[in-house]
């Protein structure tokens, strides 16, 4: 069943892009960025393979992957702004009402704005540049009420790199892809620790939540 989620995926992003071209980049990245888990992973190395068929660039390889990693970077901020407004208009009730349901209690709440208050900028950007974490990172920031105009520079200032490093991996890709066997093991094992880090982290966090419940009822 992942196998036939992942291959629909495929096809939604390698049909949108295909189709709309930048506005299509630009239009997924958004998705992602409303906490919506569709993988940059997928998006923004296809986007690169384009690059390497001369899709985008006009032959330009360079410039074709800077405007697909600038493309890709506006979609973020623009799905950024829903997620963001969705966390700072109703995210708090949320998550005091249904949060523990998900293991996040009124603790993680406080922890997370106190923390958003005194280093939302560096958060906001390191959280850009990492699997998993980048999806959701608007929503925190939004009940954290952050100022918007200095999320939005961050947020931009995090998604260019992580999607231009993307990117420029699917242009090599579609290069050497029939060249060079070594790309195609690279892209699984790619996948592969993707896939594990975001195992290891739902883990990590379920099992940081429930020995902290057990410690409550106790005392």
């Amino acid at each position: 069943m992942t196998e036939h989620l992942l291959a629909s995926i495929v096809q939604f992003v390698i049909w949108t892009i295909s189709s709309t071209g930048y506005a299509g980049v630009g239009l997924l990245m958004g998705i992602e960025s409303a906490c919506i888990p569709l993988p940059s992973e997928i998006i923004m190395p296809f986007a690169g393979y384009l690059v390497s068929t001369g899709r985008f660039g006009a032959g330009d390889a360079w410039m074709g992957l800077i405007w697909v990693a600038t493309a890709g970077a506006i979609g973020c901020n623009l799905g950024s702004f829903i997620a963001y407004w969705i966390g700072a208009l109703g995210g708090r009730p949320l998550v005091e009402r249904y949060g523990k349901f998900v293991l996040m209690s009124h603790h993680d709440l406080d922890r997370m704005t106190h923390f958003f208050v005194k280093y939302g900028s560096i958060t906001v950007l390191l959280g850009r540049l990492l699997p998993v974490v980048r999806t959701f990172i608007a929503f925190p920031a939004g009940i954290a009420r952050m100022p918007q105009l200095r999320f939005h520079i961050y947020t931009f200032i995090g998604s260019w790199p992580w999607c231009f490093a993307l990117a420029y991996v699917g242009k090599q890709l579609g290069d050497r892809w029939n060249t060079d066997p070594r790309f195609h093991e690279w892209f699984h094992r790619f996948h592969l620790v993707v896939e594990l880090a975001l195992v290891a982290a739902i883990i990590w966090f379920v099992w940081s939540h429930l020995k902290r419940g057990r410690r409550l009822n106790e005392a």
